[in-house]
């Protein structure tokens, strides 16, 4: 995920005075003025706006024009969620997974994969495919990661390329299939029941992962570093480091306390449109240049 993710409402001159509001707050945030931006967004997301709790809890799990609290930020998210907000069910369902609330943080994934969402579709998808912590089903997965891939998201076109060279042909299409059944609404059918592990698994098909890494590239330097996340456990920062870090280049965690929260910092990078340009090859994953103190 990105810094900070926005509905914008089509035909803003026409949009009700609620709308106009949330959009004040965006016009604020994207002049760097993130104090009002949160300001602008908090009553109208206390009055039920869902728009607005969205950003507020995007606001305080960035720690931009707010303290940084990922206690709020679930807050939030949660009350933007259950109003149907898809982009607030992915945001929590990550957050919560990064944090080591995997039950919870699939549950909220699962709604927002089921409304389309790509990186929901794509994290899913992936643990469907592996088993990992959701009966196993190759082909709802396959369906799953297509769906997310064909809305144009980078990670989700690599771990399909991987599944192709994994999976058979039969089920490949069965599962292109079982996506456009999805795509146009149709009743999906239920995931196929977990099978019993066997005494010794046979050697049959391995689990999708990030490609090894390339060999080391010189020491980088600079001032910037890119923010993966906050965490009330280190342990959970140095988790996320150790699945990403074959996608880093050979770059350092720094791990910086923050009163009760760790964040997760990696870097260096020469300028901030490097650091910016490593946030977009980790999409979906939460991401967003810091200079160095």
């Amino acid at each position: 995920m990105r810094s900070l993710l926005i509905i914008l409402a089509a035909g803003m001159a026409a949009a009700p005075l609620s709308a106009q509001s949330v959009r004040a707050g965006i016009d604020a945030w994207q002049k760097g003025d993130a104090a009002a931006a949160a300001g602008i967004w908090r009553p109208l997301a206390e009055k039920g706006d869902a728009d607005a709790a969205f950003n507020l809890g995007q606001a305080y799990r960035l720690g931009k024009g707010v303290p940084l609290d990922l206690a709020q930020a679930q807050n939030w998210l949660e009350r933007a969620a259950r109003k149907g907000h898809v982009d607030a069910a992915a945001t929590l369902g990550l957050l919560l997974f990064q944090n080591g609330n995997r039950v919870s943080g699939m549950r909220w994934l699962k709604a927002a994969a089921e409304a389309g969402e790509p990186r929901a579709l794509l994290m899913v998808g992936t643990a469907m495919y592996n088993g990992d912590g959701v009966p196993q089903d190759s082909i709802r997965a396959y369906a799953y990661v297509s769906r997310a891939a064909a809305q144009g998201l980078a990670p989700a076109k690599a771990t399909l390329a991987d599944m192709d060279q994994i999976m058979p042909l039969e089920q490949r299409q069965k599962g292109l299939a079982l996506a456009k059944e999805m795509a146009v609404g149709k009743k999906q059918p239920k995931a196929a029941a977990a099978k019993p592990a066997p005494a010794k698994p046979p050697a049959t098909k391995p689990p999708v992962a990030a490609k090894a890494p390339a060999a080391s590239p010189p020491v980088a330097q600079g001032n910037w570093r890119i923010q993966l996340g906050a965490f009330s456990q280190k342990s959970s920062a140095e988790g996320l480091f150790g699945r990403l870090s074959g996608k880093l280049a050979g770059r350092q965690a720094y791990y910086v306390p923050a009163g009760k929260v760790t964040r997760l910092q990696v870097g260096p990078f020469e300028s901030r449109s490097a650091a910016a340009g490593a946030c977009a090859r980790l999409a979906p994953q939460a991401c967003f240049p810091v200079e160095a103190r």
